[in-house]
């Protein structure tokens, strides 16, 4: 039996039947921009998120450039960020005319290394920083990171675009950022049935400024208060989550069922698997496992062979991406651990309403290469 790495196509029943309505009516009255999806989204977000406020746009990349310039990164600022995170993550801050340095990663809970930032923030003096929660949970040093970033006086940016739904000592991680993002790109635990994606903050300022930005920068219909760009979320993509919100705990709730098996039985498989530090009670976004680089192909061609599938989130440092050969100016850390992750980390299949028999076919599949190596 063929197992997807991810599946998307997963809906609990009536779902589809109850979207399609929606979208006739919607279309039928013409309601694409604006209006109250997009209202009760926002208010849905906020406080699945505990914070004071919450602005839909059009996509996750656009909520990191938002949130870089909602704090007043512009040409030249300097701006630290993880070595192990998505393209978009060191996109954003070059759209918005940063200058990007890369830290390196902590091999503990493979999240940016918090000595090596520490010592960067000393010698580079940036105005901001992006922390990136990577794998559905975040580093181990968030209330260490946070509070070094305010007696420094650097705005620290959280890219939140795995981590929706997750807490930390019991209340979501988001709560107690300055400003953070997240997306909704189908494949994530929220997703949308396109893009989309979101900004929350407690501090009105900063909302007032990224609602703006993400309109023209429009202060009323033909003013402009600032220079911003179109990134409205749609009001079908609002519709769609806020059907999805209403379901999310349970898809959560799958997905972590899965995840807890995977903890259980890939270590008596010899696959090493990291779990989120402590007080995070993740998601469910992905497992990670990180195995010799040397096997790791090995194992994949027979994953590939029995139809399973397989990721490698992510399978490159960002200061070894070509596109980041023009921009980067310096990137912090002697030990090449972002590197040596990304030849190492295997992620199996795991997305909501998974099987019982999906996962045994992933473990016969590792029983097949144990059997054979």
């Amino acid at each position: 039996m063929a197992v997807p790495f991810i599946d998307i196509k997963r809906f609990e029943p009536g779902f589809l039947d109850t979207w399609n309505e929606k979208v006739k009516s919607m279309s039928l009255n013409a309601q694409f921009i604006g209006g109250n999806e997009v209202s009760d989204l926002e208010a849905g977000l906020a406080t699945w998120a505990e914070t004071k406020y919450a602005i839909g746009c059009a996509n996750g990349t656009d909520a990191l450039q938002l949130a870089l310039r909602a704090v007043g990164v512009g040409r030249g600022d300097k701006v630290l960020l993880p070595d192990s995170t998505f393209w978009a993550t060191f996109e954003a801050v070059v759209n918005v005319g940063g200058d990007p340095y890369t830290i390196d990663t902590n091999p503990d809970d493979l999240q940016m290394d918090f000595q090596v930032f520490q010592e960067a923030v000393e010698k580079v003096k940036p105005k901001a920083a992006l922390v990136v929660h990577l794998y559905g949970w975040g580093t181990s040093k968030i209330e260490e990171l946070r509070k070094f970033c305010k007696e420094k006086n650097v705005a620290l940016i959280e890219d939140g675009a795995q981590c929706f739904g997750v807490k930390f000592n019991g209340k979501s991680l988001y709560k107690d950022a300055l400003i953070s993002t997240t997306s909704f790109y189908p494949a994530k635990v929220l997703g949308a049935a396109g893009d989309g994606g979101a900004v929350f903050t407690n501090d009105e300022e900063l909302s007032v400024v990224t609602r703006r930005l993400v309109n023209h920068g429009r202060t009323s219909h033909y003013e402009h208060g600032l220079v911003g760009w179109n990134s409205r979320l749609d009001s079908l993509q609002a519709a769609f989550l806020n059907l999805s919100l209403k379901h999310l705990q349970t898809r959560i709730d799958s997905r972590k069922k899965s995840q807890n098996i995977y903890y259980k039985e890939l270590p008596g498989l010899g696959i090493g698997v990291i779990q989120p530090p402590k007080g995070y009670d993740e998601n469910g976004y992905c497992n990670v496992t990180l195995v010799d680089p040397e096997v790791r192909p090995k194992i994949e061609a027979v994953l590939k062979d029995k139809g399973i599938g397989f990721g490698n989130i992510y399978p490159g440092a960002m200061s070894d991406q070509p596109g980041a050969k023009p921009y980067l100016i310096e990137r912090f850390g002697k030990d090449g651990n972002a590197r040596r992750i990304s030849k190492s980390v295997l992620n199996f299949p795991l997305f909501a309403y998974m099987k019982d028999s999906e996962l045994d076919e992933v473990f016969s599949a590792i029983k097949a290469y144990n059997a054979n190596k």
